[in-house]
């Protein structure tokens, strides 16, 4: 009998999610152009589970250089980090406050999006010392990797 089940009515929880989705199609030689050149199409799709009057920003960045004999260094949302003698044009989708991106893609084609983990132990997993967060490392892959797998690395 459901009707003993304790129920609020007044309760609507605001649906929240974090997926990604990547459709890759297979390579081919018929572009339509009756050229001999092969492409493939990437589709790199993200939505965000951030609070809905968060200002979110679309913000392009170009390459850059940089001098590492001036020991240049980066600072992401929380700690500051050597900089490398180049970063790539970025393209990436971030609240307006943060210094990384929910999602992004690079002049190489490289896209990388944020994805939130949630866990029973993240009471264990602060100990009060500032990290990056995922966020920075999104835009961090971004900015330094020509491929997919350097990203991971």
């Amino acid at each position: 009998d459901h009707s003993l089940l304790p129920c609020r009515h007044d309760f609507v929880p605001i649906p929240r999610s974090c997926d990604t989705f990547v459709i890759v199609d297979h390579p081919s030689n018929n572009n339509g152009s009756g050229d001999d050149v092969t492409t493939t199409t990437t589709i790199f799709g993200k939505n965000s589970d951030r609070p809905e009057d968060e200002t979110h920003e679309v913000v392009r960045f170009p390459r850059m250089k940089y001098d590492l004999l001036q020991d240049v260094k980066i600072e992401c949302q929380n700690i500051k980090i050597a900089q490398v003698e180049e970063t790539h044009a970025i393209i990436i989708s971030r609240p307006s406050w943060l210094w990384g991106a929910e999602m992004g893609s690079n002049e190489f084609g490289v896209c990388v999006g944020n994805e939130a983990v949630d866990t029973r132990l993240s009471h264990l997993c602060d100990d009060g010392v500032s990290r990056l967060l995922g966020m920075d490392l999104v835009r961090l892959m971004l900015e330094r990797s020509k491929t997919a797998e350097e990203a991971l690395n």
